[in-house]
């Protein structure tokens, strides 16, 4: 007999990579709990930002995240965070995820339940996006994130940037929160052979959607200070329409103008197999490939 039950899966991030302490006491939220199992958390130094990666029934994912998100507005202060990926609250952004035998329509009222409960219990204004976004100009997280928490303070007061839950001022040490619903993203970044971060930024901007690249493509680029490189950074928003290699390979063309090659690669958090089952199949030119050829495939039957 089939299994009914409902499984979501949720990515919150949160602005925080260097102090390992405050990354276990915001992770601590989602071990041990009936219905949550915890998957993956990949903090980042540069980046200042730690991922957070879990599956479980929606109400159980939900409370847990709401316990994690008390213990991040306790543990960090915007007014003091610095880092290279842009940012703009403690819990920067908590998307939702339909998994097993739950809509995408389920997935957007269930991040609509917890943004209001969110934005009440910590005084903390919430922006909707992607799925669960009120208004096309915030379907993107990019526009919703732009101006970052410093730039926050002015933007929220803009009639059009009203948030959707809470009041028009952000939270003096969280910032602000987007919540919303997705498809499966997958954080993609290239690194570089080199320290030029204008290089990266150029390339980036040729690579994404918004100025005319890859369908499915966000990019930005990033300093890898502790490595004195710079890397590409990617949110590739449907693998299944706009594949990784895809994505690697225009990195790797537009590189050249600038004498700059593609040093290695990396996934942040999880990701579908199909993702990198696809980037094989190109690379070693399989024929007539088939994901019933996957031995796990059957094994998850």
């Amino acid at each position: 007999m089939a299994d009914s039950k409902k499984i979501v899966q949720c990515v919150p991030n949160f602005s925080e990579g260097r102090d390992l302490q405050k990354i276990e006491r915001i992770v601590n939220p989602f071990r041990g709990k009936d219905g949550v199992k915890l998957l993956d958390y990949k903090r980042d130094e540069d980046h200042n930002r730690v991922v957070v990666t879990v599956v479980g029934e929606p109400y159980a994912v939900k409370a847990a995240v709401l316990e994690a998100m008390e213990v991040a507005i306790k543990e960090i202060d915007m007014t003091k965070h610095q880092g290279q990926h842009p940012r703009m609250g403690a819990t920067d952004v908590v998307p939702f995820i339909p998994i097993r035998n739950i809509s995408m329509t389920e997935a957007v009222e269930l991040s609509k339940e917890l943004a209001k409960e969110a934005s009440e219990r910590f005084n903390l204004p919430i922006f909707l996006y992607e799925k669960s976004a009120s208004d096309p100009q915030r379907e993107n997280l990019a526009n919703v994130r732009k101006g970052e928490f410093e730039g926050m303070l002015q933007k929220i007061k803009q009639p059009e940037w009203a948030p959707d839950y809470g009041k028009a001022e952000i939270h003096p040490t969280a910032g602000v929160t987007a919540v919303g619903a997705r498809m499966p993203l997958v954080a993609f970044n290239v690194n570089l052979s080199t320290n030029n971060l204008e290089i990266a930024n150029k390339i980036a901007k040729n690579v994404r959607f918004i100025n005319g690249g890859l369908r499915f493509c966000k990019a930005i680029g990033i300093e890898l200070k502790d490595r004195g490189i710079v890397q590409v950074s990617m949110n590739m928003t449907d693998f299944t329409k706009t594949a990784l290699y895809r994505a690697f390979e225009l990195v790797k063309i537009e590189a050249q103008r600038y004498g700059v090659t593609a040093i290695g690669s990396e996934i942040i958090g999880l990701l579908p197999m199909e993702a990198m089952i696809d980037t094989a199949v190109y690379y070693l030119g399989v024929e007539d490939f088939s994901m019933e050829q996957i031995l796990e495939t059957h094994l998850m039957e």
